[in-house]
């Protein structure tokens, strides 16, 4: 028991330490999200040489793009011409940070790796995608036919409703079960693991960083759910420089990414991908730990002060995210459930549902676009949609089902009618 007590302190105070920066980062994301249409990411990031490297990199870095869901912004970007440099250090980059990974990292690591974590991924991002540029034989681009056509939506409303439902219900969605788990881990790990048992091996130097960087690049965590397992790994021994380097290699590289680097822009574009990521994490965890050394700086770093205000304040915040991102995941369902609570029963007989298999899904992003599209056809009053099994219902009357087939394969899925009721 306490043990148990333990771990859900730590939890409360990893989960109250950084929701007050993911709330704020959440915010500042919608804003972006309704300034920053898909279409003028496209226009201005298209095109060859290494001056469009320079755009994409600068522009990814704030955007709140996960591992998943920036495949398929590049994988477009690059159809519509973009050039491979520019497409890779797209990739490299902007998975790496966002505004809400930036100040969750500034409120929880402090402001060394707040400020030094966007920075790598600027200069990782230049280095892959200029390389790419200068040494790949095809910077022509493709022309994206009808066919190829990937969908990122329309230019949203510009109202603060829509800068809401994105910043507080969309993006959360798409990192929700991740976050939830890395805190959860994090929780655990500094409640049951001894403080610095592995500093030996952690501790510093090209080995931890090595053994990070590889522990990193292989599994798919974005750059929000990271923060709280970079922690840990502090807490168990590694040092700022260690965390950093499994904080780059992480969101930058997994095997999604790498097999769609492969196909996409082939054999040597993969290869400058993964070593840039590889690479500039080791150097830059080294880089951090003997900048931190050098200038007296170390101890600030691993003992950084949050300023949580107490555990009231710890309690509010925390209690707020976790609303947020149920909201997220499941408020949709239960504002369905509640409405068919209260519905008559004629409108029951009256309510046709439609079951719709779909195929090619594979984020919550991908979950959210295909609810939005679907609530938009006519005679559709509710859409609820499943990731994991793939599953659509939808509820109305008089719907056509062609209507709903040719949405969903506009979006870039396959869908086929599993029936109706």
């Amino acid at each position: 028991m306490e043990l148990l007590t333990r771990i859900v302190q730590q939890i409360i105070m990893v989960a109250g330490q950084m929701s007050p920066y993911l709330l704020f980062g959440f915010v500042v994301a919608g804003i972006l999200h309704v300034v920053l249409s898909p279409e003028w990411m496209r226009h201005h990031l298209g095109g060859r040489g290494v001056l469009p490297v320079f755009k994409s990199v600068l522009l990814g870095v704030p955007l709140p793009l996960c591992s998943c869901g920036v495949i398929a912004v590049t994988a477009s970007m690059r159809k519509q011409g973009a050039g491979k440099g520019a497409a890779v250090g797209f990739l490299i980059a902007t998975p790496q940070t966002g505004v809400d990974s930036i100040m969750a990292t500034w409120g929880m690591l402090g402001p060394f790796l707040g400020l030094f974590r966007p920075f790598v991924a600027l200069v990782t991002g230049m280095i892959g995608g200029t390389l790419v540029a200068l040494t790949s034989n095809d910077e022509k681009g493709e022309e994206e036919s009808a066919d190829e056509q990937i969908l990122l939506g329309e230019r949203p409303p510009r109202t603060l409703r829509e800068i809401f439902r994105y910043g507080l219900v969309e993006l959360p969605r798409d990192i929700a079960k991740p976050l939830l788990i890395g805190v959860l881990l994090a929780g655990a790990i500094t409640a049951a693991i001894p403080q610095d048992m592995l500093a030996p091996y952690l501790g510093g130097g090209l080995l931890a960083m090595v053994i990070m960087t590889f522990f990193g690049m292989p599994i798919y965590i974005c750059a929000t759910a990271a923060i709280p397992l970079a922690l840990s790994f502090i807490h168990m021994g590694a040092s700022p420089g260690a965390a950093l380097a499994f904080l780059i290699a992480g969101p930058a590289a997994n095997s999604a990414s790498i097999a769609t680097v492969w196909e996409m822009m082939g054999k040597k574009a993969t290869a400058v991908y993964v070593l840039t990521v590889g690479i500039g994490a080791i150097l830059a965890g080294l880089f951090f730990d003997t900048f931190l050394t050098s200038t007296n700086l170390i101890h600030s770093a691993l003992n950084h002060e949050h300023s949580t205000g107490g555990i009231g304040r710890q309690i509010f915040f925390g209690t707020l995210m976790t609303l947020v991102l149920i909201n997220s995941l499941w408020g949709r369902k239960i504002s369905i459930a509640i409405r068919s609570l209260f519905r008559s029963a004629a409108d029951k007989a009256a309510m046709e549902k439609i079951d719709i298999a779909i195929e090619g899904m594979t984020c919550m992003r991908c979950v959210g676009a295909v609810e939005k599209r679907l609530a938009e056809i006519p005679g559709i009053s509710e859409v609820h949609v499943e990731l994991s099994s793939g599953q659509a219902q939808l509820y109305g009357k008089d719907a056509a089902v062609e209507n709903i087939l040719d949405v969903v394969k506009e979006l870039g899925y396959q869908a086929t009618v599993r029936g109706s009721s």
